[in-house]
């Protein structure tokens, strides 16, 4: 099941992307439809902090609701505005440097590779749309680079996480750019900054329930910049894989629904090219993970 963010006369809202038919089903008035009442919120981030089993919910409803409740339900993808499946997050994105061998090494060599969790973050005011555009910030870079993720969003409140449990936290998987304006990096001797420039964290299209992708473990990743293919792996090449992360990061901190984790992004960055291959206006980053989706966004 595919949730999507997205606004429509000028109200944000939420529902399952059906892509067959190209609609989107508003889970607010297919829970009307099927139960006589409205109890969810308002955004999709409080639903998947207040439905518990949402996603089973959902599926129940969707199943049940018969054709005159489906067209009262649903709405053309051409009638609204897409939003990124958590416009706002409530916390800063969650991030794992270098937790690819090969991106270590093409950022620092063999010495690079972590053996402990690396982790920065990006403010929640980076966040942007599938298709929206990502500022070039010309007057502050010369160096914007561009980062294919797979994202995890947690779906249950959780502290000090067993690894074997970890999994069970999740509530689905989305697509992150993790846009990164290097010499801001480098400058400021640390990551934020130069991960949080506003419009910097293109996330989307949508959310992916867990139940849909089989083993996040095993999903091809690939970017490309105007069409040429830049980062090309496959997720069974983490070096500190999902249920670790999980773990890692609940280890005094609790982890809340909602929260977003970006797992880190392999070789073929911009800055690893030689001569670099970084961003400037014009350029279109596409970012294609299996069983999730195409992220899409053009830097102006």
């Amino acid at each position: 099941m595919k949730l999507v963010s997205y606004r429509v006369n000028q109200r944000e809202t939420y529902g399952v992307y059906v892509e067959k038919e190209q609609t989107i089903w508003n889970l607010q008035a297919l829970e009307e439809s099927a139960t006589g009442e409205r109890t969810l919120p308002d955004t999709l981030l409080e639903a998947i902090a207040s439905a518990a089993e949402l996603t089973e919910r959902v599926k129940q409803w969707m199943e049940a609701a018969g054709e005159g409740e489906e067209k009262a339900a649903a709405v053309s993808v051409k009638e609204v505005e897409w939003l990124a499946p958590i416009p706002r997050p409530s916390k800063n994105i969650m991030c794992i440097g270098k937790n690819y061998r090969d991106h270590a090494i093409e950022m620092g060599g063999e010495e690079s590779v972590p053996t402990e969790l690396m982790v920065f973050t990006k403010a929640p005011t980076a966040v942007i749309a599938a298709n929206e555009s990502i500022p070039a910030y010309e007057e502050l870079s010369n160096a914007l680079d561009y980062e294919g993720e797979l994202g995890v969003i947690i779906g249950k409140k959780g502290k000090s996480i067993a690894k074997e449990d970890a999994l069970d936290y999740i509530f689905g998987y989305t697509i992150i750019n993790d846009v990164t304006a290097r010499d801001l990096q480098k400058r400021h001797k640390q990551f934020f900054l130069g991960k949080s420039l506003d419009g910097t964290c293109p996330m989307g299209p949508w959310i992916v329930t867990k139940d849909e992708v089989e083993d996040p473990h095993n999903l091809d990743i690939e970017t490309k910049v105007n069409g040429e293919v830049r980062q090309q792996s496959n997720t069974k090449h983490f070096i500190f894989p999902i249920d670790d992360i999980i773990s890692t990061l609940s280890k005094g901190m609790t982890l809340e629904p909602g929260d977003v984790i970006a797992t880190g992004t392999p070789a073929g960055v911009g800055q690893g090219m030689n001569p670099p291959g970084l961003l400037k206006s014009g350029d279109t980053i596409e970012i294609n993970i299996e069983q999730i989706g195409t992220l899409s966004n053009k830097v102006q």
